[in-house]
C-alpha cells in the first residue's frame, strides 16, 4: 500500500489534473460557443464547424468523464479508502496509482471489469 507521503505526492497530481481538466473544459465550451457564432459561407464552412464542433464536444465529454473520476478518487483519499480496489478490497499496486491515480480496481479486477463491459 501507498504510504501517507505518496498518498499525498497522488493527491496533489489529482488536484492539478482537475484544474487542468476544469479549464480545459472551459476553453472547449468556449470554442463550441465561438464555432455556434461563426458565419456559414458554403457547405464546405458548415461541415468544418459542424467537426470542429463535434471533435470539441466528444473531448469535453471524455475530460468530464475523467473529472469526475478524479473527484471519486479525491473523496476516496478524505475517506482513507485510496488504494483499495472496489471490487476486490485488495490493495492496488503503487506503480498502478502512479499511471493512473484514480484507478479504483486493482489490475487483475480491472481487466475483469473490461470484460464485463
Amino acid at each position: 500500500m501507498a504510504n501517507r507521503k505518496q498518498i499525498e505526492e497522488l493527491q496533489e497530481i489529482l488536484i492539478k489534473r482537475k484544474e487542468s481538466i476544469t479549464q480545459n473544459i472551459q476553453e472547449s465550451r468556449n470554442s463550441i460557443d465561438s464555432l455556434k457564432n461563426s458565419e456559414c459561407n458554403d457547405d464546405v464552412d458548415f461541415a468544418e464547424i459542424s467537426s470542429d464542433s463535434f471533435k470539441e464536444g466528444i473531448i469535453a465529454n471524455q475530460q468530464v468523464k475523467e473529472l469526475k473520476e478524479i473527484d471519486d478518487a479525491l473523496k476516496r483519499i478524505e475517506q482513507g479508502t485510496y488504494g483499495v480496489c472496489e471490487m476486490c478490497d485488495e490493495l492496488i499496486s503503487l506503480g498502478r496509482l502512479r499511471a493512473k491515480p484514480f484507478a479504483k480496481f486493482c489490475t487483475p479486477c480491472r481487466e475483469i471489469y473490461e470484460v464485463e463491459q
